[in-house]
């Protein structure tokens, strides 16, 4: 057996939910990646960028394009954000990654960027059936991760409220999938990121240690 082929095997079952390797080993680490960004370490980067190598076959694999998509954009994202968080200038006067709330236009345009990138990659699935096997509930989670991942690059507080929206819809897509195991870890992803959001939040309101406009 080959790596792709053992990838792709079952590791075990649980509830009757056969729970895959490349499903559990690419959604631990997307679960490492996401405490280390609650501490704002620069390592979440090369973690997600793992991460969604690993699940990029794994969901290309099922023909879920959307899903697959998405991954392509998290290894693109963490290369970026890998390189904005170790270039210097995004730091508080303690030597941390600084990080703020957005400005109500950057606001605005991040929900207008999830609007209308739903709506075309919603359309496009909608218009092409192979690529995914659920649409639009696959357009939302690829456009969500994407605007999720660059407010996080920018240290913007709004990426914990995308990544909150993005596993409303993530958890039941995941089950209906055939992926029990990332259902699960999105679940656990909802309890870090409440904390991640209140440690980012409260970090903000620290005098000396507030982030500048990214």
């Amino acid at each position: 057996m080959n790596v792709a082929d053992w990838l792709n095997s079952e590791a075990f079952t649980v509830l009757d939910q056969h729970i895959k390797w490349s499903d559990m080993i690419g959604n631990t680490i997307g679960l490492i990646a996401l405490a280390l960004g609650w501490k704002r370490s620069v390592l979440t980067w090369p973690a997600q960028l793992l991460s969604g190598a690993i699940l990029l076959f794994a969901f290309a694999s099922a023909h879920l394009s959307g899903s697959a998509g998405k991954q392509l954009v998290v290894i693109v994202v963490s290369l970026l954000g890998w390189y904005s968080w170790t270039r210097g200038k995004q730091r508080a006067q303690d030597g941390s990654i600084a990080v703020r709330f957005a400005t109500w236009r950057e606001r605005g345009v991040l929900l207008a960027g999830a609007v209308v990138g739903t709506l075309a990659v919603g359309g496009l699935f909608t218009a092409f059936p192979e690529l995914s096997w659920d649409p639009w509930p696959d357009a939302y989670v690829f456009v969500g991760t994407i605007v999720a991942m660059y407010a996080q690059a920018r240290g913007m507080v709004e990426f914990w409220f995308a990544w909150l929206l993005v596993d409303l819809v993530g958890v039941p897509l995941n089950f209906a999938n055939g992926f029990a195991f990332s259902g699960f870890v999105y679940v656990i992803y909802g309890a870090l990121v409440l904390w991640g959001m209140r440690d980012w939040w409260l970090r903000t309101r620290t005098p000396g240690l507030e982030g500048a406009t990214a």
